[in-house]
């Protein structure tokens, strides 16, 4: 007799009818739902049974919410400025009686570096100001970006959650991957082998690998010495050729490890592994993980930008141990939330940081062409505003490495949409330098013979790229972190040119960080 719908912007069009059908006879329907957080056209909503509500059911009366209880009114203005340039929509302002509160920030960065600097910074501060971890979030287009910025958490020691997503060591693919490189590195790691040695299935089922660890522990063997003279084993007559191919495609990668840079080593596992046609004969799920693997292709061009010759195979397998460690030691209750803008619907933060507000990116590549997804990116990006209470920082930057290539990309244009005098604009370099929206941005600058950087802009509590501490830390030292407050040094262990800290923290308990990044002051 009665029918509330709630969410009616994300309804699809069977749902439609079948309201339709049942409120056919009483004529008592209520719907609720905002046409400006239409966003889920993927999963087949459409935001047409919203628009044409009231010509589908005539006599309907509208009722327009516009009062807003979340944000401060700098905020909503900056959302209110950025929809209106949807034409299809019906039309409303928000409005607060929290107060103006303080402008968006908005900071134009050189690369993508730099943008994970400037938010740990604005992270440090907001810390400082007494906002907790699990009140701030780091808001993102893709999941493919949220690689670098963990990364950066990591070293810092600032504990984070993924919602909607997984960590993006902890992605699968990203495990089959790194266990192909932990084998080539070392041969005898037998936890990683068992990973990969039926991965993409390649006819070595459970049954051949517990005969392998048998026959290597009678004979003392390791399994991977095993597998090279699978022939000579009775028992694995039947199964010798494929683990004898799997021990020749190991030996041959080994090989390659020596001679290639990592990325194209990289590139050399998954074609010659069969690991990228597995998964683009995967679907839409596949496109996501050969993504992901793209971007730990990033990750290695950054590592060997930073460690330059140094930088090999082995170095690269324990920087990642050391992130995924620390990651393990420090879990606490606090933790700052990374998530896309879709799955962050609905929610709301003291501080959210919106990160790659740049062309081809937000809006993405694929809404550039149609007016209609363009729309639909439009109201992506103000339920990505309408998440922050107080305070929103946005960050673009003209220069990134994402999917293992480095990108050269316009800062997007609903930047330029949102009201002047709603946003705070810092210019990081001089506009001369290089200039977003209208031009390509110069190359970063790299760090010159003599050891010196031009061009690093140096942010409270982050290291520059490829900088190491320079203060040293002995056991018993007392310090203080812009975040943790004060401690005492339990360790210190030199790693890569920097030093591991075991930090026990007055309030917050006992943490490892890396002191570059930790920027620890001695008390």
């Amino acid at each position: 007799k009665y029918i509330l719908v709630d969410e009616y912007q994300d309804t699809n069009q069977m749902q439609f009818e079948l309201v339709r059908l049942l409120s056919q006879k009483y004529g008592n329907l209520c719907v609720v739902g905002d046409d400006d957080q239409s966003i889920y056209k993927f999963r087949g909503a459409t935001i047409e049974n919203i628009l044409s509500f009231e010509k589908t059911f005539q006599g309907a009366k509208v009722v327009r919410l516009e009062q807003n209880y979340r944000s401060t009114q700098h905020i909503l203005d900056a959302a209110n400025g950025l929809i209106q340039n949807n034409l299809g929509r019906k039309g409303k302002r928000l409005w607060s009686d929290q107060g103006e509160g303080e402008k968006v920030k908005f900071y134009r960065c050189r690369d993508d570096y730099e943008e994970t600097a400037v938010v740990l910074d604005q992270i440090n501060q907001n810390c400082a100001q007494g906002i907790p971890l699990k009140e701030q979030a780091i808001l993102y287009r893709m999941n493919a970006q949220s690689g670098q910025i963990e990364k950066r958490l990591v070293q810092a020691g600032i504990a984070y959650q993924i919602v909607g997503g997984t960590k993006f060591f902890d992605r699968k693919e990203i495990r089959d991957v790194l266990a192909y490189f932990h084998v080539m590195d070392n041969p005898a790691d037998e936890v990683r082998l068992r990973r990969i040695i039926n991965e993409p299935k390649r006819g070595i089922g459970n049954t051949t690998v517990a005969t392998v660890e048998q026959l290597a522990r009678q004979t003392g063997a390791t399994m991977m010495e095993v597998i090279r003279n699978a022939d000579q084993y009775a028992l694995l007559s039947k199964k010798a050729g494929p683990l004898l191919k799997f021990a020749q495609l190991m030996e041959d990668l080994t090989d390659l490890a020596a001679r290639l840079p990592l990325e194209e080593l990289l590139d050399e596992v998954m074609e010659r592994t069969g690991y990228r046609t597995a998964l683009e004969g995967d679907g839409v799920e596949g496109q996501v993980r050969l993504e992901n693997i793209e971007e730990l292709k990033s990750n290695l061009v950054n590592y060997q930008e930073e460690q330059g010759e140094e930088g090999d195979l082995s170095g690269f397998l324990e920087e990642v141990s050391l992130y995924t460690d620390l990651d393990r030691l420090n879990q606490e209750e606090d933790k700052i939330t990374l998530m896309t803008v879709h799955a962050a619907k609905g929610l709301e933060f003291t501080a959210v940081y919106l990160i790659g507000m740049e062309e081809s990116i937000f809006p993405s590549n694929s809404a550039l062409m149609s007016e209609e997804e363009l729309e639909e990116e439009r109201r992506l990006a103000y339920v990505a505003i309408t998440r922050a209470k107080r305070k929103l920082c946005i960050t673009c930057a003209g220069q990134r490495m994402l999917f293992g290539m480095t990108q050269h990309n316009l800062s997007s244009r609903f930047l330029a949409e949102l009201p002047a005098e709603d946003v705070e604009r810092v210019e990081l370099h001089p506009r001369n330098e290089y200039s977003m929206g209208t031009s390509r941005p110069a190359p970063v600058r790299r760090r010159t013979a003599a050891g010196t950087s031009q061009g690093t802009t140096v942010l409270a509590g982050v290291a520059p790229k490829g900088e190491k501490s320079s203060e040293s830390y002995g056991i018993g030292d007392r310090v203080r972190h812009k975040i943790f407050g004060s401690g005492t040094v339990l360790n210190a262990t030199a790693m890569g040119g920097d030093t591991l800290l075991e930090i026990a923290f007055d309030k917050v308990g006992t943490k490892k960080i890396m002191a570059a990044f930790a920027k620890l002051k001695k008390e």
